[in-house]
């Protein structure tokens, strides 16, 4: 398991501890909490791609326009909706699940989470793809 999928884990066992009512979770600190970890996960996904690219570990992204930058310049190419996909992220668990607290919806929450583990599951595999054979 990689470090992003960790992170992904635990944004999910932190929601087990949200409580619910109609659909709701009552409790933002859950969700900021998850949505937070989650989104760490995307942008470790993110770094763990550009590190097998060559990338030095001091020279990674260290702002979410920079992350935009490599994501244009070294995967759009390939797969031009894992920016949109990103963008889709940023504003949904970034902004609106952990800076705002708005993301409250059990359904939202968890279709977001989910969106982060599709681009977790595919920089995963285009990871892979680049490392040397053993």
């Amino acid at each position: 398991m990689t470090e992003s999928q960790r992170y992904l884990e635990n944004a999910w066992e932190v929601l087990k501890n949200a409580p619910v009512q109609e659909g709701i979770y009552t409790d933002v600190k859950y969700v900021k909490t998850a949505c937070g970890v989650a989104y760490l996960g995307v942008l470790e996904a993110i770094n763990d791609y550009l590190i097998s690219r060559g990338f030095l570990k001091k020279k990674l992204p260290k702002s979410v326009e920079a992350y935009r930058q490599a994501l244009r310049r070294y995967l759009s190419p390939y797969d031009g909706r894992l920016l949109d996909m990103f963008e889709s992220i940023y504003d949904e668990l970034h902004i609106g699940g952990y800076y705002r607290g708005t993301l409250r919806s059990v359904k939202a929450v968890q279709a977001a989470l989910e969106t982060a583990e599709r681009f977790i599951q595919k920089l995963h595999r285009r990871t892979e793809a680049r490392r040397p054979r053993r």
